[in-house]
């Protein structure tokens, strides 16, 4: 089989202006970057506000594995079979990060026959979004400096800012530094830089509803503390106007298509392990505005995007989803399972082993009770592979059912596009019609900071017991004074095990989680939780992704997949 750079480069792409007339858009609506690209106008919100939305399906994963899952090659395949049972339909993810394309994970934009194109310019700079967060961030930092050089006339404690800078790389030497060394270049303090899918503003990005909201948001960043304590904001050192200008092109969802030309909307890309990992509200609400169906994804498993997608993206939206998808695989499950000491190989995976398949499977029967707590009915979509055995699918359908799935099916788009997710798209029909989502969230925001902690614990991840260590006492006692206790919380774990120990795998119960520090977001709206040692700064591996990435005399990209 031609690899996915391969596949996607022998696709001609339709101009974006027909993609924006198959869903009912007009040619004023939308800002060509180029003919494959387009950013929409917010202005069609006003245009399409009678019109009834459509069908909102959430796609989410059992907890990552290196073999992987194909999430978004199953969100991009699930919008193409929608086409082919004959639904207008529409994809909505987020924009891969530099960090990761050039690290360990590659590209992001789908694989094999289930791909979103230009997936070049998907992967790397693509409308420029990416650097505009990039560039408002870093200006409220350089505000922030300015003000202490300035004679500090705000009383800002030196020791006690929150504001750090960003930059769209993984670089493990910048996470931690002293700036403003040597005469005249400001005041030195300790700082470091985070990536920029781990910024507010990504988030902020990510939750706006309009321009207004997006400048409020902006103003209400807490970014230090005074002497004696009291928040400094964005608005309080004159960044947030000039940061909500550097964003109002970045506002706007960007238009682009799959390689069966279904319409796609790539906006914002927030980290699911460290803030709310999914793609933008705007986006969505446009979305189910021009389809009968938008199909969206939540990064990482259950446990992390979607918790977050349904805590903390629909309370912001307001809009209710009507179905979920769960993608598994067989090798994925079995690495699941204890039988392989944690190190298991491609050859291990690859052979029928039921025996780890039973045991690995305890983590799709959680990750289906997580999103059925939300009262969405979910489907499995079993990413299918030439070397699964059919009684290790059997298996897994029988399991999902009796767990509580609606329905447990084969998916095929990697290999056969929209044509082999048919069924996953008619069997989520059928979920959708038979047993009508009664979607609300798990906590009640009037609860305490603590309290709302510990239900996702031990409802979401099955921990037994919670602990806080001093640090996150203090800051919950501090930002519950600072009226910010009726905030929903994002919780910052690693993506590798349901618990906060990635070595954990499976669905391990009765283990103790320790929050050991708590962090505000005010402007994102929400507090975020840190759990275990979670980097907001990545590092590069032994061998980056990035070294295989080539150009020809041509400027034609290889590598990316």
């Amino acid at each position: 089989m031609a690899s996915d750079s391969e596949i996607a480069q022998s696709v001609q792409p339709r101009h974006v202006v027909e993609i924006a007339k198959s869903v009912g858009l007009i040619e004023e609506e939308i800002e060509q970057y180029g003919p494959y690209k387009a950013k929409i106008r917010l202005d069609v919100e006003s245009r399409l506000a009678d019109r009834p939305n459509g069908k909102y399906i959430v796609v989410t994963a059992i907890t990552p594995t290196p073999p992987g899952e194909g999430k978004t090659t199953t969100t991009v395949g699930l919008g193409q079979a929608f086409s082919h049972i004959g639904r207008n339909s529409i994809v909505a993810i987020r924009q891969p990060s530099l960090g990761p394309v050039f690290g360990a994970k590659g590209g992001a934009a789908g694989g094999g026959h289930a791909q979103i194109i230009p997936m070049e310019d998907l992967n790397l700079h693509f409308t420029g979004d990416a650097h505009a967060v990039t560039a408002a961030h870093n200006l409220c930092a350089a505000f922030l400096d300015n003000s202490l050089h300035h004679g500090n006339q705000l009383n800002i404690d030196v020791n006690n800012i929150a504001w750090r800078r960003v930059l769209d790389v993984n670089d493990r030497s910048l996470r931690n530094m002293v700036s403003g060394l040597g005469s005249g270049n400001g005041t030195p303090r300790e700082t470091g830089f985070d990536i920029t899918a781990a910024s507010e503003v990504m988030a902020i990005l990510a939750l706006a509803t309009s321009q207004k909201d997006l400048r409020e948001r902006l103003g209400r960043i807490v970014i230090a503390y005074t002497t004696d304590r009291k928040p400094i904001t964005a608005e309080d050192i004159g960044a947030a106007g000039a940061m909500s200008a550097l964003l109002v092109d970045a506002l706007k969802p960007n238009l682009v298509q799959t390689l069966e030309h279904t319409p796609a909307l790539v906006h914002a890309g927030p980290f699911g392990n460290i803030a709310h990992g999914n793609s933008s509200i705007l986006a969505d609400r446009i979305g189910l505005k021009l389809a009968d169906v938008l199909i969206t994804e939540a990064g990482f498993g259950a446990d992390l995007g979607a918790e977050k997608f349904f805590n903390i993206k629909c309370r912001a939206s307001g809009l209710k989803p009507d179905a979920a998808t769960l993608v598994v695989t067989v090798r994925a499950l079995k690495s699941h399972s204890d039988r392989f000491g944690g190190k298991a190989t491609s050859e291990d995976l690859q052979v029928e082993n039921i025996e780890a398949l039973r045991d690995g499977v305890s983590n799709m029967v959680k990750q289906i009770e997580n999103v059925r707590k939300f009262g969405v009915p979910v489907v499995v979509a079993i990413n299918r592979f030439p070397t699964d055995s059919a009684a290790e699918v059997e298996l897994i359908k029988q399991v999902a059912r009796e767990s509580g799935a609606f329905d447990a099916v084969e998916s095929h788009v990697h290999a056969e596009g929209g044509a082999g997710g048919a069924e996953l798209a008619r069997a989520l029909e059928r979920a959708m019609e038979e047993v009508p989502s009664s979607y609300a969230p798990l906590y009640s925001l009037d609860a305490p900071i603590k309290d709302k902690i510990e239900t996702i614990a031990r409802e979401i991840y099955g921990a037994g017991s919670v602990s806080f260590l001093p640090a996150a006492n203090r800051q919950i006692r501090r930002f519950t004074s600072m009226g910010y206790g009726d905030l929903p919380v994002c919780m910052a774990k690693t993506h590798l095990s349901i618990s906060a120990n990635p070595s954990l795998k499976g669905a391990p119960s009765g283990f103790e989680v320790t929050v050991r520090d708590v962090r505000l977001s005010a402007g994102a709206g929400f507090v975020y939780p840190l759990l275990g040692e979670v980097r907001t700064m990545p590092g590069l591996g032994a061998d980056p992704s990035g070294t295989a990435i080539e150009t020809d005399d041509t400027g034609r990209i290889s590598g990316l997949f």
